[in-house]
């Protein structure tokens, strides 16, 4: 999480910790490195980069990284639209999972009635 947390959100004694995870270990420092260069990438949508970090990361020596690479090449196009488009359905997801989480939790419990108004209140 310290890794993949905004540059300007990093407190000084937090680079200190990076900076120590990556000169231990030459893997470390490749894995921290790709991983920060993805959430930067996502975050700012620079969709022209992708490709070249997803080659980078294929190439790795980093196993979990190369597996990682491979699976978002699987699915390269939605990847691809994600990285690119604005549009998101995160808030209609979000509105489901509560959805099916109230059903779950009046599962047995309660006739269509009930549960159409605990619905009606939690929208």
């Amino acid at each position: 999480a310290l890794v993949l947390r905004r540059p300007e959100l990093i407190q000084p004694n937090e680079r200190e910790i990076i900076a120590q995870l990556q000169t231990a270990h030459s893997d470390l420092k490749s894995a921290i490195e790709l991983a920060q260069q993805f959430a930067s990438l996502v975050r700012q949508r620079l969709s022209e980069q992708f490709d070249a970090w997803l080659n980078k990361a294929k190439n790795s020596s980093v196993s979990l990284l190369r597996s990682f690479a491979v699976s978002l090449e699987s699915d390269y196009d939605a990847v691809k639209a994600g990285v690119t488009m604005s549009v998101s359905n995160g808030p209609v997801e979000g509105h489901i999972n509560r959805l099916k989480m109230l059903k779950r939790q009046m599962y047995g419990r309660a006739k269509i009635d009930l549960l159409e108004r605990r619905f009606l209140l939690a929208i």
